[in-house]
């Protein structure tokens, strides 16, 4: 420990004195603070996505970063001026395009972009749905294998999350999973753990853009709706949940202990 000490002393007393660095070389230029010299080897900054370029908080002028998502995909280098970022040339950032409906984008396919007063709405913004791939499952029941009265009543767009949530509230148990509202919040495409089962007006919208989203899916390893119904996360009372038929589009209710199909969705 003492030696540690010794050497940590010794490097603050080199740069105090020098105020310099040099890496790859024990002469660094005079007029450098830092000098990093190789033939075989670059410097790589941070590298971040234009939203997580966007978080930081307070960002100094004189700051840069490398924008992964930026420049159609291609990525480039950005510096923060006194109120904005602007890339190498001194040109605007070539930020990615926010999504719309039938991209495929974070693990799913947009199938709803919110619009005011919509829960989710950001003004400025683009927040909307994503619809999964594919079907989690093609026969699962409502219900744990009790009929109990959850709260998960939303039927709007923007509720399918808290209904979720409420429903594996109540409902629980080791076996979530074996249940549609757990099975759907189990689901992990594209990294992300925060996927719900729609409320009943989410899951219409689901059905209206339905071939939009096959097309999506089945170029990216997913597959079409299938012509039977589907769960909502919307409780109708205590032994029924709306569902949708995605022959017609009917929205009706049917019995928890009936096995219906379930497409996971989420919110970015």
């Amino acid at each position: 420990m003492k030696k540690l000490f010794t050497f940590l002393a010794a490097v603050l007393l080199t740069a105090t004195t020098y105020a310099q660095v040099g890496i790859g070389t024990t002469t660094p230029a005079a007029s450098a603070a830092l000098d990093i010299t190789s033939t075989t080897k670059g410097l790589l900054i941070p590298r971040m996505t234009a939203a997580q370029r966007d978080a930081i908080i307070s960002p100094t002028q004189g700051l840069i970063i490398f924008c992964s998502d930026c420049a159609l995909g291609e990525g480039e280098l950005q510096v923060r001026l006194t109120s904005s970022w602007k890339n190498t040339i001194g040109g605007g950032v070539n930020d990615p395009a926010p999504p719309a409906i039938g991209d495929f984008y974070q693990g799913g396919v947009v199938f709803h972009l919110f619009a005011e007063g919509e829960i989710g709405y950001v003004a400025g913004e683009t927040h909307g749905l994503i619809a999964a791939v594919a079907d989690q499952s093609f026969s699962i029941r409502w219900y744990n294998g009790s009929y109990v009265t959850t709260g998960a009543t939303g039927t709007v767009i923007g509720t399918g999350a808290t209904n979720t949530t409420t429903i594996i509230s109540v409902q629980g148990g080791p076996t979530e999973t074996s249940y549609a509202a757990g099975l759907a919040r189990a689901y992990t495409g594209g990294g992300h753990t925060d996927w719900f089962l729609p409320s009943k007006d989410e899951l219409n919208k689901m059905y209206t853009n339905r071939a939009t989203i096959n097309t999506t899916a089945a170029a990216n390893y997913g597959s079409d709706f299938s012509t039977n119904s589907y769960w909502s996360s919307t409780e109708y009372i205590n032994g029924t949940a709306w569902t949708q038929y995605f022959v017609n589009g009917y929205q009706g209710y049917g019995n928890k202990n009936i096995t219906y199909r379930v497409r996971a969705v989420r919110a970015f």
